[in-house]
């Protein structure tokens, strides 16, 4: 089904043509809007075609008639957790073993896939569009956006906050502030360091709890680069719990220790204000048990 907005266009728009009412106000992309016009029906204003250079009034309803598209994913029944869905956006909480997209290394079993396969079970059918994705082996809240519009309207919108086990001690709270580059164009390593072509990276930490042997802390960000909070930690000596590819020893879980407990965005069609949390999944919490009292953890992530 074609998914409709409604626009009612406010008294600063009165007279003026419609390109600087949907480019401004109601945040078309460019693309999305060279698109629309090519579409019969795609924007409308009291049920007749609304162009360009239309000249609009105050009250006005603008309706814009996004497209159907269809995913070239495959879907697949897998488990996912969804914790929101609504007709812009689908957000889960992603398994630290569920990759995002289909690679030579992971075909059919990718959240991609599962998107494609939940969507599929309602009816539905849409470009898989994740909003800030999470690596492999990284857990938590991932919003994936269900059309173009509400994709555009989110991107770089998104704030998050991280829970990470690291090793050794860390107390109260403190920011790295370390470029990151790519050694090897080859390979998905990645390291601090201020080089021709690094990026700035800012990572702001807080202790949640902290031992002799491992901390563990709430994390946010100010950039988002590749691997930037294993980066940042690998650096100061402290990878994180699990980390093989930053220096830490294997352990039983087989994945980093990084989940992402919480996002907030404003709604791209209603501005509704939506914060979304998801907790870590269970070896999570068993490994933060080894050197957390479990009254304290059981505080610090709000379960009985």
């Amino acid at each position: 089904m074609n998914r409709k907005l409604e626009f009612t266009v406010p008294e600063e728009y009165e007279g003026k043509k419609a390109f600087y009412f949907l480019r401004g106000c109601a945040g078309i992309s460019a693309r999305a809007l060279s698109s629309l016009k090519r579409v019969d029906g795609g924007i409308t204003r009291g049920g007749e075609t609304l162009r360009t250079i239309d000249r609009l009034h105050a009250g006005d309803i603008v309706t814009v008639t996004l497209p159907v598209e269809t995913e070239t994913v495959e879907p697949m029944d897998i488990n996912i957790d969804v914790i929101y869905e609504d007709a812009d956006l689908l957000a889960v909480n992603k398994s630290p073993f569920l990759a995002m997209h289909p690679t030579h290394n992971h075909q059919g079993d990718t959240l991609a896939n599962a998107v494609a396969g939940h969507l599929q079970s309602e009816g539905k059918s849409a470009v898989f569009r994740c909003v800030g994705r999470l690596d492999k082996g990284t857990s938590g809240v991932v919003v994936c956006a269900l059309n173009r519009y509400a994709a555009a309207r989110l991107s770089g919108n998104i704030n998050k906050r991280y829970v990470a086990v690291v090793r050794g001690r860390f107390e109260g709270s403190g920011t790295i502030n370390k470029p990151i580059y790519r050694p090897d164009p080859m390979k998905t390593l990645r390291v601090c360091g201020d080089m021709p072509g690094s990026e700035s990276a800012v990572t702001h930490w807080e202790s949640l709890y902290s031992s002799d042997e491992y901390s563990l802390l709430s994390l946010t960000l100010e950039t988002g680069r590749t691997h930037q909070i294993r980066v940042h930690f690998a650096s100061m000596g402290a990878p994180l719990a699990g980390d093989t590819m930053y220096g830490a020893p294997e352990n039983e879980i087989g994945h980093h220790l990084l989940h992402c407990a919480e996002c907030g965005f404003i709604h791209p069609a209603s501005g509704e204000e939506i914060r979304l949390s998801a907790p870590p999944p269970q070896d999570f919490l068993d490994f933060c048990r080894s050197f957390i009292p479990a009254d304290v953890l059981a505080k610090i992530f709000n379960y009985a």
